[in-house]
């Protein structure tokens, strides 16, 4: 076999050790078709590569006290919780505007919501303007890549799911929650109940879930935290991250810039609203053939992108 040939057929060998690495990190686990047949599983190489170089250990949740600079955001709580609530209280934290987030598209659907505060590529307009004191702690803390408001309200949740991308760690910040165990995250299984004032960090590329079993709302301050790595690797991933986060630019108002993935989303999402009706009414009326078709298809497409790979 020539060397071309050779590295041509183990690309997708690799690619499959990396899904199933991916897989079987941790405990709580999606159905391993789902996690191979989804536009996250193109990350799961470049994922394998952060896990395995982190200097942070191999666990759901890390210890907050390694990360010293977020201190800033804990001692500054109240301070951003008013400029929170006031943003509330006007409506600003709130669905996408043109439903076109990749990233959180399916949980506007459980009344989720957000405030962007900064993206990557630095702080939002609107954000400057109406939350300033917030935007400046932030722009203190340059490990801090994304941060947001978000909002659950009582009695709502957010199915298991893992997030595509490993290049970053999770912080979450209570602000205004409902102070009870009631109101939890699950990281791979371990619950975490915020509390206003408290903080935590965990790796949200372990399968999580969320749990508002109260009849309160729940505000938090969110933050992608870049992971730590070796030199070399710090600045492919701060490369790398800056790529997607202009590529997923969201918008918090009209006329803020919207990135081509967020874009391509929305568009995509419109046509296949139209095709899913399609797909759902053969499925209740065929659920034996949708069943069969189903894991048929996707095998089907895993060949034919093998054999162009290969060829």
């Amino acid at each position: 076999m020539s060397v071309p040939l050779l590295f041509k057929a183990g690309l997708p060998c690799l690619f499959l050790l990396s899904v199933l690495f991916v897989h079987f990190r941790g405990r709580a686990r999606l159905p391993l078709l789902r996690q191979m047949f989804n536009y996250s599983a193109l990350f799961t190489p470049y994922n394998s590569l952060m896990y395995l170089f982190s200097s942070t250990p191999a666990r759901p949740y890390l210890e907050r006290r390694d990360f010293p600079e977020l201190d800033l955001l804990r001692d500054n709580w109240q301070v951003i919780r008013e400029e929170a609530l006031s943003l509330f209280d006007e409506g600003y934290i709130r669905a996408a505007l043109g439903d076109n987030e990749a990233g959180f598209g399916s949980f506007f659907k459980k009344g989720w919501k957000r405030f962007y505060l900064t993206w990557y590529d630095g702080p939002l307009p609107s954000a400057r303007q109406l939350c300033p004191r917030t935007v400046a702690l932030l722009e203190q803390v340059p490990s801090v890549r994304g941060a947001m408001f978000t909002l659950l309200p009582g009695g709502s949740h957010l199915n298991p799911h893992r997030d595509p991308f490993a290049g970053s760690l999770r912080y979450h910040l209570g602000l205004a929650t409902p102070n009870s165990d009631a109101c939890r995250i699950y990281v791979d299984g371990q619950p975490y109940a915020w509390r206003d004032g408290e903080d935590v960090m965990f790796d949200e590329t372990y399968v999580h879930w969320v749990k508002n079993e109260t009849d309160t709302t729940r505000i938090i301050l969110f933050c992608d935290v870049e992971r730590p790595l070796p030199t070399p690797l710090r600045q492919l991933n701060r490369w790398v991250s800056g790529v997607l986060g202009r590529a997923t630019a969201p918008q918090n108002v009209e006329g803020e810039r919207v990135g081509a993935i967020n874009r391509a989303y929305g568009l995509f999402k419109r046509i296949g609203d139209r095709l899913g009706s399609q797909v759902r009414r053969f499925k209740r009326r065929f659920p034996r053939a949708y069943r069969v078709l189903k894991p048929v298809l996707a095998i089907l497409l895993l060949v034919l992108l093998y054999r162009w790979i290969v060829t």
